[in-house]
This record gives structure tokens, sequence and C-alpha cells, in this order.
């Protein structure tokens, strides 16, 4: 197996069960199994609470931004949420797409699938469907999306390049995405990297901040927007799991610096036909 397939199934391990806990397990746990912490995965999330759509039943306290809250969604957009978990960030979408609207969230653990298709019927919406599947190989076609968003979840991917060509794939000419993601600044320590709690809570999966913005640019994107950026401090009972008091130490006075960013990009408009007769150009 590859080093890629063994992070996915780890990914998919570690979220599978989260899915199975109730929020306030979730909320109390570090590691999806109530074994250490004030939370690893939750130190990272905003406050959903006053956005129009929230369903508390759908938020497991698993993002690191408010991704839909900068998306610029309207009313009839069909948007689609990468990694949608147990639906969160889709409630939110469809509030602003409204009845005309369609949204898709796309996860490739089954109990999150599961868990989302339960809110989902729960609260009666019919225009809002959760696929299973891998981000790297989206379930969708080609030029349908007007809005894809993410929260916390392409630090997840092994190959993140994969991820914005799909994104760039999906997107019709002139549409947008909305992500939110974990990035770095500086070098995290080799055993935090390696530790499994913290690579499913999003650090140790993260890239740097300018390879991050480099990869958008790269995969075809303009008018790439820093929505937000704001910091992530690991609480010291999370970090001595990892590192010794004087690693600690080392590690907060080395300047390296967890990043929670929210990044905005377009799709650009195909580009206008070649002149085809004496009418069309001069």
């Amino acid at each position: 197996m590859s080093k890629d397939a063994e992070l996915k199934d780890l990914v998919k391990e570690k979220y599978g069960e989260i899915a199975d806990q109730s929020p306030s397990q979730n909320l109390s746990s570090c590691c999806g199994s109530g074994c250490c912490s004030d939370g690893a995965y939750n130190i990272m999330a905003d406050d959903y609470n006053n956005l129009e759509g929230y369903n508390p039943d759908a938020d497991l306290g698993l993002g690191c931004g408010l991704p839909t809250a900068f998306a610029k969604i309207k009313e009839g957009d069909t948007v689609i949420d990468l990694g949608s978990g147990a639906g969160n960030d889709c409630f939110v979408a469809r509030a602003a797409t409204g009845n005309k609207g369609k949204v898709i969230g796309i996860d490739f653990t089954e109990n999150m699938i599961s868990k989302a298709r339960e809110n989902t019927e729960k609260l009666g919406y019919n225009n809002i469907e959760f696929r299973l599947g891998d981000i790297e190989q989206m379930p969708v076609s080609a030029n349908v999306a007007d809005v894809i968003v993410s929260n916390c979840v392409l630090n997840l991917a092994p190959n993140k390049s994969n991820v914005f060509k799909e994104i760039y794939r999906v997107l019709k000419p002139g549409a947008h995405f909305s992500i939110s993601d974990i990035v770095l600044e500086g070098t995290l320590p080799e055993k935090l990297k390696e530790a499994a709690e913290m690579y499913a809570g999003c650090v140790a999966g993260a890239i740097q901040k300018q390879v991050y913005l480099e990869l958008i640019t790269s995969n075809g994107f303009k008018n790439i927007i820093v929505q937000k950026d704001k910091p992530i401090v690991v609480p010291d009972d999370i970090l001595s799991s990892y590192l010794s008091p004087e690693q600690i130490e080392t590690f907060k006075l080395s300047g390296t610096g967890i990043r929670s960013l929210t990044v905005y990009a377009e799709k650009p408009l195909a580009e206008k036909a070649a002149c085809c007769g004496p009418d069309c150009c001069n």
C-alpha cells in the first residue's frame, strides 16, 4: 500500500470514529475516542451559531474557519462542499442558495455520509445530497458548480494539487471557491508530523502557506484573495503528548506558526473562440 493510501485510511478511521460519537463527546476529546485533552480537533473551529442555516446536530467541531460565510453564494447556485462531514456547511450553504439551488456534499467516510443523510432527512430538505467519494476524484461532472466550499479538509489530502485540479474541473467557467484550511509558517517538529491524532486533527497534513497559495496559482485559478488569516495555538497539554518540556519551549520560540487560512479564487472564463469570418473581427 502506498503512503498516500495509508494516510487516507488513517483519516477514514479517525473520522469514522468521530462520526459515531455525539457532538458533546467530540467537543471533549482530542482524537475521536475521548482519550487525552480539551480537543486537538476543535481548537481550530470557528463559531457558526450566528449563521443562517446552522444546525448544531451537524456541527462536529472539526472545522478551522467559516468558508460558507465568505463564499458569496447566491440564490439558485449549485454549491459543492468538499469533506462535508455531518453536513454543517451544506446546511449553511443551502440557506444561501435557497430552494432553487442545489447543494452536494462529498465525503469519503461512510459513517459521515450516513450521519449527514440522517440530518438532512430530519430537516426535510430535498435539494441537498451527499455522495461518497474521494475529493481527488470527485463523483461530479465537469463545469457544474457555481461555488465550492471546504472547511479544514484539503490539508488532510496527501496530493493537494490533485484536489485543486478537480476543483478547477468541476467549477463552471467564471465560478469560484472559498476554502478554509490549515497551513504552516516554518517547520513542525517531526514527532508532531508523524502523530496519527495530530494528522487527523489537520495539523501534520498541512503545508507551507506560500506553497499552498502557489498550488492555487499553478492550477490555473485567478483573482486569489486571502479572506481570513488567523493563528492557531496548540495547547500545552496536547503538545506534551508528543514533545518534552524542552522541545515544547524550543517549538514556541522557533517562529513556527500554525494558521487557519480562508482563500477565495476564481476559475477563469472560457477564452473567446478564434475569429471565424469577416464579421467577427477586424
